[in-house]
């Protein structure tokens, strides 16, 4: 299955890059890609994605049960599927515990909206903080519904982060993203705190990452909808 074995491979460099960015540890960590036909690549349970191989990807379906592979799927699959089952346009999820921006999450802070033009244009609907839930379990994969609508990029209280992207390369450039910004966030506030940017740059910035004019007016920030149907 050629799709199946590029699947694999882009995965499997994935995780090295997470393992030796210091985005994961151990065994921490998963990522999936949609396949098509209701069918899902996933990391196995319990392996290190800094060593990744072909036989620790696993194929499931959308119920979360394997249908190729010798290991056992991630235990975070039901949250990969419940994004999936959300969203048709994602293609890929990254979930990792970057230790900037996981520093946001476990202390219950969000990270600021409006000192960075490149997060907005990078994931668009901002970083939402969700609530905390269990690993592992319905409720965690629940926790990220509020925002799922709006937002490419979570962080999971006392968690880590989750990325999503219409391809495995953006899902994981956001994770990326994301731990740069925490860091220039948390140094900006070592020094006393970041400068927002001005007024209205918000709405603009959204405007241009969503591909339209930049005085476009975004749905629930004001003004007008001029936005095309």
């Amino acid at each position: 299955m050629p799709e199946l074995y590029r699947v694999k491979r882009e995965i499997t460099e994935v995780g090295r890059r997470m393992y030796a960015r210091g985005m994961v540890a151990a065994n921490d960590g998963n990522i999936s890609v949609r396949l098509g036909g209701g069918l899902f690549a996933v990391t196995a349970a319990g392996v290190s994605k800094g060593f990744l191989g072909p036989d620790d990807v696993v194929v499931i379906d959308e119920s979360g049960r394997k249908i190729e592979g010798g290991s056992k799927p991630t235990s975070e699959a039901k949250l990969h599927l419940f994004a999936y089952s959300r969203r048709p346009d994602v293609g890929a999820v990254c979930h990792a515990h970057p230790p900037f921006a996981t520093a946001f999450a476990v202390s219950g802070r969000a990270l600021p909206p409006d000192i960075l033009p490149e997060i907005i244009l990078a994931v668009g609907g901002g970083i939402p903080l969700t609530p905390y839930a269990t690993p592992s379990t319905e409720e965690l994969a629940r926790s990220i519904e509020e925002h799922l609508g709006g937002a490419d990029a979570f962080l999971l209280a006392n968690h880590g982060v989750l990325t999503l992207g219409a391809d495995l390369t953006q899902a994981y450039h956001r994770l990326e993203t994301v731990e740069h910004y925490a860091k220039i966030a948390w140094l900006a506030l070592s020094l006393g705190g970041a400068t927002p940017l001005p007024e209205g740059e918000l709405d603009r910035l959204w405007c241009i990452s969503k591909g339209l004019a930049p005085d476009c007016r975004e749905p629930g920030r004001g003004g007008e909808d001029n936005s095309p149907v």
